[in-house]
């Protein structure tokens, strides 16, 4: 009998490539979803025999209903649709949305599930101790899509925390790392948006080259790993080869290898040990034999200090941190701020009295955060238009 799937943001680099790995012998795709991106959507369902998809944008939907030929194709235009759209539990969603907006129907499919691998950074920052109670209320099993979390996810899932003395999660350094300080306010957008080892979206490129990316990383890990932020740590590794190390009490550390492709993350929470990835490759001695692990530089990239100001406990701060981010680069890729501006203007707005004072206050739901971002976002377009 088939399984039941379906994927959030079918039409983004990690939809595309989670399509590229069913096989339609052993998958039904019951579900795919989009914002705007109405013809691309509409031929992956074409292709894969998709009955449902939701194109959120209501001009994108509106074009998709005069565009579509399909008539067995059903198309909803929210996420409030998953009530009639799905009649017993999928085996099996990948949440793919990027942003805030990915948020909300993440949470709100986890019920309709028994198995949600989540990609959606939001969800694991900003709302993870809502997101886990309702997991574990409807009993539906979690993986992390990201490289990094889920090479520590093999690796460390179901150890007891307290075996564990250290994870290091590794950072390519981006765009930047053989490029001295000094010259930062002299480079051009075409050069940072060119990473070195991941083919990604232009706003992660950005927060890959300021280092934002990986201080979110160590708290999705916090969350995901019920860690304190003591035991992780960062550290350089240009060839993105190793994705993380665990460090045991019992002297033994562990290296977690594979190529850079979100195809090998994607394949593994999908099907089950005893499948065989096709592009699998041998070992990269090449790459094995020049690990050249380096210390993160402090002064290259000063956003990694804001780690040492979230609290120990979750709280909206996260939300703040997030939002701020999303503004600002927002700002830059819009070519309203330089570069150098990005890390001074982020580290000036959490430092203030505005916005430290979300680190004592709690969310208790979804809707809590997404009205937190809109409020931010309003806050800071206003400030630095």
């Amino acid at each position: 009998m088939k399984k039941k799937i379906a994927i959030l943001g079918s039409t983004g680099s990690i939809g595309k490539s989670a399509l590229e790995l069913i096989d339609l012998k052993k998958f039904e795709i019951y579900l795919l979803t989009a914002n705007k991106n109405y013809k691309e959507i509409l031929k992956q369902a074409r292709i894969f025999k998709v009955k449902n998809i939701i194109i959120k944008d209501h001009e994108s939907f509106e074009k998709s209903l005069r565009y579509n030929e399909n008539k067995n194709i059903k198309i909803y235009n929210n996420f409030l649709s998953f009530d009639k759209i799905f009649n017993k539990k999928l085996d099996y969603v990948l949440s793919s949305i990027s942003g805030i907006s990915g948020l909300l129907p993440t949470f709100n499919i986890i019920r309709f599930t028994k198995k949600i691998a989540i990609a959606n950074k939001e969800s694991l920052i900003c709302a993870w101790p809502i997101i886990k109670k309702e997991l574990k209320k409807n009993r539906t099993k979690f993986a992390p899509v990201d490289s990094e979390h889920f090479s520590i996810w093999c690796e460390i899932n179901n150890i007891d925390n307290s075996k564990i003395k250290k994870i290091y999660l590794t950072a390519s350094g981006g765009p930047l790392l053989n490029i001295k300080k000094s010259f930062f306010d002299k480079i051009d957008m075409k050069t940072i948006l060119k990473h070195p080892t991941w083919n990604m979206g232009r706003k992660i490129t950005v927060d890959s080259a300021t280092m934002m990316n990986k201080c979110f990383e160590v708290m999705e890990a916090k969350n995901i790993f019920d860690l304190d932020y003591g035991k992780i740590d960062i550290i350089i590794h240009p060839n993105s080869y190793v994705h993380a190390i665990v460090v045991y009490n019992s002297g033994i550390s562990k290296i977690i290898t594979h190529e850079t492709s979100m195809k090998i993350p994607i394949f593994n929470t999908i099907y089950t040990e005893n499948e065989i990835y096709k592009n699998l490759n041998d070992i990269n001695f090449k790459k094995l034999n020049n690990l050249n692990f380096q210390k993160v530089m402090l002064d290259k990239y000063p956003l990694i200090s804001i780690l040492k100001k979230i609290p120990k406990k979750h709280s909206m701060f996260e939300t703040v941190l997030v939002s701020i981010n999303d503004c600002v680069v927002d700002k830059y890729l819009n070519q309203k701020i330089s570069f150098i501006e990005i890390s001074k203007m982020i580290i000036k707005l959490i430092n203030s009295n505005k916005f430290k004072r979300y680190k004592n206050i709690y969310p208790s739901n979804i809707n809590q955060i997404i009205e937190l971002n809109k409020k931010i976002d309003a806050q800071i377009s206003r400030m630095i238009n």
